[in-house]
C-alpha cells in the first residue's frame, strides 16, 4: 500500500469539490456517519438514516448543543450520554457529544456533504445513480474511519498527538515514530504494509497536531476495506442501519 500524496483542503468548500470530482476510490473519513439509536428514538427523529441525516442537517448546532444537553441533563451520572453499537468495539467517543471531541458537528458538517457528492456508504446510503460504473458498482464509496482505533492497537494508551503546542512533547513525537514503523512493517491485524518516502515520513514525524498521520491511518483503514470488496467492504452485513459502523472495527 503505496501513500502517494497528502492534500490540505482548507475550507469545506474545498473539500466538497474533491467529493464531487469523478474518480475511483474507497475512501476512510474520520467523522460519525450517525447517531445512536436510542438518542433518535427519544428525540422522536425519524428512524430511516437518510430522513434523521436531513432533519439534522436542518439544525443550527446551537439546536443541536441545546437538544443533546437536555437529553444528557435528563440521564443518570455515568450514562449521560447515548452510545452507537460500534463505539465500545472501536473505543471511540458517542457520535452525539458535541466536546472534546466535538464529532457531533462534525458529522453535521461532514454527512450532508457526502450525500450532496453522491458518495455511496456501505449499509447506510445508496448514493447517486452517476456515481456507479457500467457494471452498477459504485465509483466512490465512503466509510466510517476512526484512527484512534489502529493506532491503540500499536500504543496502547500512548499520546501521538495533540493541538496544544505545549503539549506537543518528545514522548509523543517517539510516539509517532513507533506508529509509522508499525505501519511499515505491517505489524497490525489489519496485515498491510505502509511505502512511504523519506520526505512523507518526515512530514508525518513532523506534523505534531497528528492530523497527517490520523489521514494516513483513515487510508490504511479503507485500503483493507478496499480489500473486502463489495457489498460490504469489511463492515458487518447485520449492522445498525440508522447507526453505521466504524471500519474494522
Amino acid at each position: 500500500m503505496v501513500l502517494s500524496k497528502l492534500e490540505r483542503y482548507t475550507t469545506l468548500e474545498d473539500w466538497q469539490q474533491w467529493l464531487r470530482t469523478p474518480a475511483d476510490w474507497v475512501g476512510g473519513f474520520d467523522l460519525p456517519f450517525g447517531l445512536p439509536r436510542e438518542l433518535v428514538q427519544t428525540l422522536g427523529w425519524p428512524t430511516d438514516w437518510a430522513a434523521c441525516m436531513q432533519h439534522y442537517a436542518s439544525l443550527t448546532r446551537e439546536e443541536i448543543r441545546e437538544t443533546f444537553a437536555a437529553f444528557c441533563s435528563a440521564r443518570p451520572v455515568g450514562g449521560k450520554f447515548a452510545h452507537r453499537a460500534t463505539d465500545k468495539p472501536a473505543g471511540s467517543s458517542p457520535s452525539m457529544k458535541w466536546v472534546n471531541p466535538p464529532v457531533a458537528y462534525m458529522l453535521h458538517a461532514g454527512v450532508p456533504a457526502l450525500m450532496d457528492a453522491g458518495i455511496h456508504l456501505p449499509g447506510l446510503w445508496a448514493g447517486a445513480a452517476d456515481n456507479r460504473d457500467n457494471s452498477g458498482q459504485a465509483r466512490r464509496v465512503g466509510l466510517e474511519a476512526y484512527p484512534g482505533l489502529l493506532a491503540r492497537e500499536v500504543l496502547g494508551a500512548r499520546s501521538y498527538k495533540s493541538d496544544d503546542r505545549a503539549k506537543q512533547t518528545p514522548e509523543r513525537l517517539i510516539a509517532r515514530k513507533d506508529l509509522i514503523t508499525a505501519l511499515e512493517h505491517g505489524q497490525t491485524r489489519l496485515g498491510l504494509r505502509l511505502k512511504l518516502s523519506h520526505a512523507q515520513r518526515d512530514h508525518l514525524i513532523d506534523d505534531a497536531s497528528g492530523d497527517a498521520l490520523d489521514a494516513v491511518l483513515c487510508m490504511v483503514q479503507a485500503a483493507w476495506a478496499s480489500q473486502q470488496g463489495a457489498p460490504w467492504y469489511g463492515l458487518p452485513p447485520d449492522l445498525d442501519p440508522l447507526e453505521g459502523w466504524i471500519v474494522s472495527a
